[in-house]
Order: C-alpha cells, then sequence, then structure tokens
C-alpha cells in the first residue's frame, strides 16, 4: 500500500507565520492569547487572534484572506504551482463566519480561497467541527492513496468572531481563568484562530519532482462518539477505536509511536476522557505528549491542521514545547512541563476531539534530512 509523504508545510498562528520560528517561540513557551476588547459580556476576553488584517475586519474577510495567505505558502513550500489543476483542494473549518456573517453557502470561503490564489479547481469542504482540518487531511490521505490524486493540499483554517466567543461562553466551554491543559485546576478553553495546511503526495510524484520530503503521513483513523452534541462519551470509547484505526491503517504498534501532540482543550471533561484513552492505548510510560492550545488558544476547524504541522515539526527536531499553563498535572500521561522536551525515535501521532463526537488521529513518520 502506498504510503503519503508531506511535501509542504505552512501555518498562518498567532505567534507567527514562519515554521521554524514560530516553533521556537513555542519550544520557549510563548503564548498568543491576550486580552481582546468585546461588546458582549463573556466569561473572558482572552484569545489568540492574528493582528494582520486586525480583529475587528468581517469575519468572512479574514476567514478568506488566512487561508488564502497559508494556502499560497504551503504551494510555495512544495514547489507547486497554485494554477495546477492536478492538485486538489480539501479544505476544512467549523462554522467559520457563517454564524456572524450571511454566506451564499457554508463552502463559498473555500471556493472564494482557491479563486483568490488562482486555483483553477473546486475544493472538497470539510464542516466537521473541531476535527474538520485534522478530517481534511485524512480525506487527502485517502486520495492520495487510492490513486484518485496524485498532490492534494488539505489543511483547515478557522477565525474568532463575537457569535463564538458568546457561544461558548454560554456552552460554559471557555474559561474564566486561562487554558490550563490537563492541569488539576483546569476551568475551560480559550478562543484562538488561524490556518495551516499540509501538500499530501503520491511519493512517486514527489520524487519526480525532486520534492522535499518533510515527513510520511502513515495512516489516518477516526471514529464518532455518537453520544451528544458537545460533551464527549465519558468512556472514551470511540477515541481508543480511533487511534486503533490509525496505527492499524499505518502498520504500527502502540510501542512504536514517540510522540503524541494531544487535542488538550483544557475543558474538565474533554481533557480527562483524552487522558484515560491514551492511558488505555499506551500504559503509564507512554510516549512524550504535550499540546498547543495554551499558545494558540482553540482554533476550531484550523486547530487539526495546525497541529499536525506541529507534530512533523516535533519529528523534525525531536524536541516538543511545554504545555502553556499546565503546573499541576492532573493527567496520568508523560506531559511535557516546564520546558521544551526531547524526543526518542519513532512516530508521531497528532490526535483530534470534536464537536459532535468526531475523533480523528493522524500518525506521521519523520524522514531524516
Amino acid at each position: 500500500m502506498v504510503t503519503p509523504v508531506i511535501t509542504g508545510l505552512a501555518w498562518d498562528t498567532p505567534l507567527g507565520l514562519d515554521l521554524d520560528a514560530v516553533w521556537e517561540r513555542l519550544c520557549a513557551g510563548a503564548s498568543g492569547l491576550a486580552p481582546v476588547a468585546s461588546p458582549h459580556p463573556l466569561r473572558n476576553t482572552a484569545a489568540a487572534v492574528i493582528d494582520a488584517p486586525p480583529y475587528g475586519t468581517s469575519p468572512a474577510e479574514r476567514q478568506r484572506l488566512l487561508a488564502a495567505r497559508a494556502l499560497r505558502a504551503a504551494f510555495t513550500d512544495a514547489g507547486l504551482s497554485t494554477a495546477d489543476p492536478d492538485v486538489g483542494l480539501v479544505l476544512g473549518t467549523s462554522f467559520g463566519a457563517s454564524l456572524d456573517e450571511a454566506e451564499p453557502t457554508l463552502h463559498a470561503w473555500a471556493d472564494d480561497a482557491a479563486a483568490s490564489i488562482g486555483h483553477p479547481g473546486t475544493p472538497v469542504c470539510v464542516m466537521t467541527a473541531c476535527s474538520a482540518g485534522s478530517d481534511a487531511i485524512a480525506i487527502a490521505h485517502a486520495l492520495v492513496r487510492s490513486g484518485e490524486r496524485r498532490v492534494c493540499v488539505a489543511g483547515g483554517v478557522d477565525v474568532v468572531t463575537e457569535a463564538k466567543r458568546l457561544g461558548h461562553s454560554a456552552l460554559g466551554t471557555m474559561s474564566p481563568t486561562a487554558l490550563r491543559a490537563f492541569d488539576r485546576t483546569r476551568d475551560g478553553m480559550l478562543l484562538g484562530e488561524g490556518a495551516a495546511f499540509v501538500v499530501v503526495e503520491h511519493p512517486d510524484s514527489a520524487r519526480e519532482r525532486g520534492a522535499r520530503v518533510h515527513a510520511r503521513l502513515r495512516g489516518t483513523g477516526a471514529a464518532n462518539d455518537a453520544a451528544g452534541l458537545t460533551a464527549p462519551d465519558p468512556s472514551g470509547r470511540a477515541v481508543v477505536r480511533a487511534v486503533e484505526r490509525c496505527l492499524a491503517s499505518a502498520g504500527l504498534a502502540a510501542a512504536d509511536v514517540a510522540v503524541i501532540n494531544a487535542h488538550g482543550t483544557g475543558t474538565p471533561l474533554n481533557d480527562e476522557v483524552e487522558a484515560r484513552s491514551l492511558r488505555e492505548l499506551f500504559g503509564a510510560e507512554g510516549p512524550l505528549t504535550f499540546a498547543t492550545k495554551g499558545a494558540f488558544g482553540h482554533s476550531l476547524g484550523a486547530t487539526g491542521a495546525v497541529e499536525a504541522v506541529a507534530t512533523v515539526l516535533a519529528l523534525r527536531h525531536r524536541r516538543v514545547p511545554p504545555v502553556v499553563g499546565l503546573r499541576d498535572p492532573a493527567a496520568p500521561l508523560r506531559l511535557a512541563t516546564g520546558s521544551a522536551q526531547p524526543v526518542g525515535p519513532g512516530a508521531g501521532l497528532s490526535l483530534t476531539l470534536g464537536f459532535g463526537g468526531f475523533n480523528t488521529c493522524l500518525l506521521f513518520e519523520g524522514v531524516r534530512e
């Protein structure tokens, strides 16, 4: 079975755009979370937003601009032309700007982003809540592995909006204090925004082009809780099933995984279910686990793609950043705390747990540069 390779990476985050510069800031413990003024009563005004375009610009315009900027960067990193009709686009988001502005369709932003970079094709648009970015990459993996496409650019984009801030305040998922994933005092998440894309390519195509290979996308797996619109199934059965399917797809065992980029929202139940599921899968002395939402905020439909890029960078640099905000670990996991931690040999797993019970797992394998 073909193992697709990653030949392009790009992200646009509250800590910047440059891959390695943002990675160094992450490893230094930086965070983009800061107060963002709102006319509404919120549990917390903190969010991680991107300065250009400034917050307050039309959410729909921000969505399209962030998507286009990161898409161009991904094409450039892979040495591809944005006008190449043979390159497929798979773009994910949650609600994007549609809660705040009337959009003609839920995929209009994706069509507009493709047009703005001069791409002649119609993108596949994925809207599976917080797992949309990961699901977009999983779809690209399937398209390339099946021979339907030789190259796909896949990932997610999402923006912070007033409707989302009000919604998470009302749901009680927004922390009134700070985002502290896996901490004993965790009390919720904080929103962020961003965009991230990876280029998923058939290895023969990459070889023919002389493309740089960042990593191999060994496998993917997914399962749904079928338990509720927002809260996860407390048993974690579907989380375990998604990871097991991912390992089986990759032809690897739990012992082959060296590092995990966890979903790590900081919400009490979500962190508990995720930690217990990972403990069941990998044991007490399992892989080194990190999480980036304390730095980037929870970027909803973009988060899975942002974390996929972070996982590939962890494999490249063989280290991970500390979990921002984690002071008193409550989770029975081997967590990266205090400072950046070294990563041993093995693969990297990225896990996303979304509203609606969407659980998606991606497994990457590093390459020698």
